[in-house]
């Protein structure tokens, strides 16, 4: 059957349908939708050659940790550290390093001081933010990169934390992404991108994909007064989302979820509603 399909569409129809399954492939699941893409195009030459780009897309949209050899923390890949030809900068450990994004693997570490003239700012809002992620995210990864564009100077700080349950039949990952843009003058300019994405598909396929945008600005002083407020900022509005998508959950459980199916069953014994409520998001990836 898969033959016959795959004969009916071009190789350039191929790549596209291809690429959007892995580009949307659940957190945790893209060994198991990159097999089913390669059973359907049932061709490795041209499926390693025209999804590579998504695949590298999937990686850094989904904040992936990765492990450096000889160091203690995690490393993210994410847009914001991509140096080109496949190499990533981690500026905690001043290293780049080449990802292998099918393997998910660091290769080829070499020392790379980044922009040594953001490094005040930057490793002040790494060591707050660090200390927060500790003490909220039970395997959080953070990482603060900076840049400078003449006179601006841009601040980015990631958040990524997971959970996968495959034996439980659930996955879900966090990810928040903060933008500070500090362009001279007594406040900067906060923008905050969070994320939260889970699949539950134990006897059915359910997901939750939500996000929030949100635009503050904070007061620049002193680089660790500074990286204090905009931890707290960050803090703040984190707990915020997390409440709300709590919330959320419990009107879904009395309202749209009972909507989907009828009260009684064909076992005739009505649905434990209050259940549902258990596998909330929020708790799950983040600490109380």
């Amino acid at each position: 059957m898969a033959s016959d399909y795959s004969e009916q569409i071009s190789d350039e129809d191929k790549v596209r349908i291809a690429s959007n399954f892995i580009l949307y492939s659940p957190p945790g699941e893209f060994n198991e939708v990159f097999n089913d893409v390669r059973v359907l195009v049932q061709n490795d030459g041209l499926l390693k050659e025209g999804v590579a780009r998504a695949i590298a897309d999937y990686n850094k949209d989904q904040l992936t940790p990765v492990r450096l050899e000889g160091q203690t923390h995690y490393a993210l890949v994410t847009e914001h550290n991509d140096l080109g030809s496949g190499r990533f900068l981690d500026p905690k450990a001043k290293l780049s390093f080449k990802f292998d994004h099918l393997k998910k693997e660091a290769l080829d570490l070499k020392p790379n001081d980044g922009e040594p003239s953001t490094e005040v700012w930057r490793s002040a809002i790494e060591s707050q933010l660090c200390s927060y992620v500790a003490s909220h995210y039970p395997h959080g990864v953070s990482a603060v990169y900076a840049r400078n564009q003449g006179s601006a100077l841009t601040l980015v700080c990631c958040i990524e934390d997971h959970q996968f349950q495959p034996k439980n039949f659930w996955n879900g990952r966090w990810r928040s992404v903060w933008t500070v843009n500090m362009v001279g003058g007594s406040t900067a300019e906060v923008r905050g991108l969070l994320k939260v994405q889970v699949h539950y598909y134990e006897d059915g396929n359910v997901q939750l994909v939500t996000s929030k945008d949100i635009k503050e600005t904070i007061t620049i002083a002193g680089e660790e007064e500074t990286a204090r407020e905009l931890v707290q900022l960050i803090e703040n509005s984190e707990n915020d989302y997390q409440t709300a998508i709590s919330e959320n959950y419990q009107t879904m459980s009395e309202t749209t979820f009972k909507a989907l199916r009828r009260q009684l069953p064909v076992t005739r014994t009505k649905i434990d509603w209050g259940k549902i409520v258990a596998y909330s998001v929020g708790k799950e990836l983040k600490k109380q």
